[in-house]
C-alpha cells in the first residue's frame, strides 16, 4: 500500500534512499506512464522506493486562478492511478506562495535531499521547476554532483510525430476525438469519484442520473455523451460496465453554476448513493444547451438517449484499448481506505 505526504518540511520518509520521478502529471497521460514505469523498474533494481511527486494544485492553477487549465484528473484519481503503476510513495506537495518562492536549489536540498535521500532522480522532456522555473535537468545533476544522486531525463514518447502531452490529450477531448484521447492516455478517458446526492430534478423528469461533483475543478470536457460506467455491478455480476448517456457541464436551463457529471444509466433501478463509480467516455453527442423549457430539454434528452444507446451498441462489437484496469483501480482504492 502506497503511503502519500503533502508537505516539505519534516523528517526523511525513506532514510535508505529513494528512486524520485517528478511532474505535474495531469491525466497520467502515456508518457507520464513511461517515467513512472522508469523510475519503479529503478527503485526496484536498486532496492529502494519509488517516489512520485506532483503538485495540488498545479501550479498553472495557482499563477492564473481566473484562467486555470482545464484538468484531466482530479487529485484523489491521480493517487490511485500512481499506486497502481507501483509507486511506494507520493508527494501531492502544497503549491502556495511559499512553495511558489522557493528556488530550485531549496527544493532539492529540503525534499530530493532531506526527505527522500534521492538515489536517482527521473524527469520528463524540458522539466523546469524552483522559483520563476529556475532549475531544469542541469541543475539537478550539477547538485546530484555534490550530493550524492543522479539525475536523468526519459526520452520523449511520440504518437503520430508528435510528444504525447496533456495539452494534446485537453485538445482532443475538447474536439470530441476520443480515439485520439485514448491512444495519448494509453486507454479510455474516464471521470471517477463517489456519487453525491442532486437536486433529482432528473428523476422527474425521467432520467434519474448519478451525479459525480468535480472538486471545484475546470473540466476539459462539457456537453453530452454516450458514456460506459464502471463499479455498478455487483461482486457477484459479471462486472461489465453500465451503457448510459452523460451531461457534464453547468445545466444552464435550470440555473446551474457548478460542473457537474450527471449519468443516465439505462434501464438500471438502484441506489448508487456514496459509491465510488467511473465514467468512461465514448462519444460526444452535442454541445451543451440552454432550452427554453423543461419540455425541449426532456425532448432533446429523449434523442441524446436514443443516440447513446444506438453508438454504445455498435461499439461493443469494437476492441478496447487496455491501461490500468478498473478492477485493479477499485482494489486499490479499498485498500487506501
Amino acid at each position: 500500500m502506497s503511503t502519500l505526504f503533502r508537505d516539505i518540511d519534516g523528517g526523511p520518509v525513506y532514510p535508505g534512499g529513494s528512486v524520485v520521478c517528478i511532474g505535474a502529471f495531469d491525466g497520467l497521460h502515456a508518457g507520464h506512464q513511461a517515467l513512472v514505469r522508469h523510475a519503479v523498474a529503478r527503485a526496484h533494481a536498486l532496492g529502494v522506493s519509488a517516489v512520485a511527486l506532483s503538485f495540488e494544485p498545479l501550479p498553472r492553477e495557482f499563477f492564473a486562478p481566473a484562467t486555470p487549465p482545464p484538468r484531466l484528473m482530479l487529485p484523489h484519481a491521480k493517487v490511485l492511478a500512481l499506486q497502481a503503476l507501483g509507486v511506494d510513495t507520493i508527494g501531492l506537495l502544497r503549491f502556495d506562495a511559499r512553495m511558489a518562492a522557493l528556488s530550485a536549489e531549496a527544493f532539492i536540498d529540503r525534499v530530493l535531499a532531506d526527505r527522500l535521500r534521492a538515489r536517482e532522480v527521473w524527469v520528463g522532456p524540458g522539466f523546469r521547476f524552483g522559483h520563476r522555473r529556475g532549475g531544469d535537468l542541469g541543475t539537478l545533476r550539477r547538485a546530484g554532483e555534490a550530493l550524492g544522486f543522479v539525475a536523468g531525463e526519459i526520452e520523449p514518447l511520440a504518437l503520430d510525430g508528435e510528444r504525447v502531452s496533456s495539452t494534446r490529450v485537453r485538445a482532443a477531448l475538447a474536439a470530441g476525438d476520443f480515439a485520439t484521447a485514448t491512444r495519448l492516455l494509453g486507454r479510455p478517458y474516464a471521470i471517477s469519484g463517489h456519487v453525491v446526492r442532486g437536486r433529482k430534478l432528473g428523476r422527474t423528469l425521467g432520467y434519474p442520473t448519478a451525479n459525480l461533483r468535480f472538486g471545484g475543478k475546470t473540466p476539459a470536457l462539457r456537453g453530452i455523451y454516450a458514456t460506459r460506467v464502471h463499479g455498478v455491478a455487483s461482486d457477484t455480476d459479471t462486472g461489465r460496465p453500465w451503457p448510459a448517456v452523460s451531461s457534464f457541464g453547468t445545466r444552464p436551463t435550470v440555473g446551474g453554476v457548478e460542473p457537474l457529471l450527471e449519468a443516465h444509466l439505462f434501464d438500471f433501478d438502484g441506489d448508487l448513493y456514496g459509491r465510488r463509480i467511473e465514467v468512461e467516455f465514448v462519444a460526444r453527442l452535442r454541445d451543451e444547451e440552454k432550452f427554453d423549457d423543461l419540455p425541449a430539454l426532456v425532448a432533446q434528452m429523449d434523442r441524446d438517449a436514443a443516440q447513446a444507446r444506438s453508438l454504445l451498441s455498435a461499439s461493443e462489437t469494437m476492441p478496447r484499448p487496455g491501461g490500468i484496469p478498473f478492477s485493479l483501480r477499485e482494489k486499490v482504492a479499498r485498500s487506501a481506505g
